[in-house]
């Protein structure tokens, strides 16, 4: 890492809630809400994102660990602010804060925690579980810029 971040550094990511990010159980009756998998993949890429102008160009960050309680609901039209704030760096690990809401409550707060990797190392890893399969390591790296 070029350097720890402050404790207190913010990312932020807005996103309006959409048919893609819904249960998929929204039948019979059940209203179609943000699900939780997609919020908790959206407050890891808030955490990601706040990390980048840290790291040196050979790495990335991967989710380690998340904590996480959902507690309102999120229809489909839905104003979504996502905010991920440093509650403590001691390299290679960065803990956030993280919490979202709504235009009207908070929906969700907890705990993530991201490693700081270097992508060679990461791909030398990865090609071991794909038995040395360079291109199916390769596309693990790409995902992890997409992630």
């Amino acid at each position: 890492m070029k350097s720890l971040p402050r404790i207190g550094t913010v990312g932020e990511l807005e996103f309006v809630v959409e048919q893609k990010h819904v249960i998929d159980f929204a039948t019979d009756g059940m209203p179609a809400v943000l699900s939780t998998p997609n919020l908790i993949g959206l407050l890891e890429r808030t955490a990601r994102q706040a990390l980048v102008s840290f790291l040196e160009p050979d790495e990335r960050s991967v989710g380690t660990e998340i904590e996480l309680r959902h507690f309102a609901p999120t229809p489909i039209g839905s104003r979504v602010t996502c905010t991920a704030r440093v509650i403590h760096a001691e390299d290679p690990t960065v803990t956030f804060q993280i919490e979202a809401r709504d235009q009207q409550e908070l929906i969700a707060r907890g705990l993530h925690k991201r490693a700081v990797i270097r992508i060679d190392s990461f791909a030398r890893r990865v090609m071991r579980k794909t038995g040395g399969d360079l291109s199916r390591a390769v596309s693990s790296i790409h995902a992890l810029g997409a992630e």
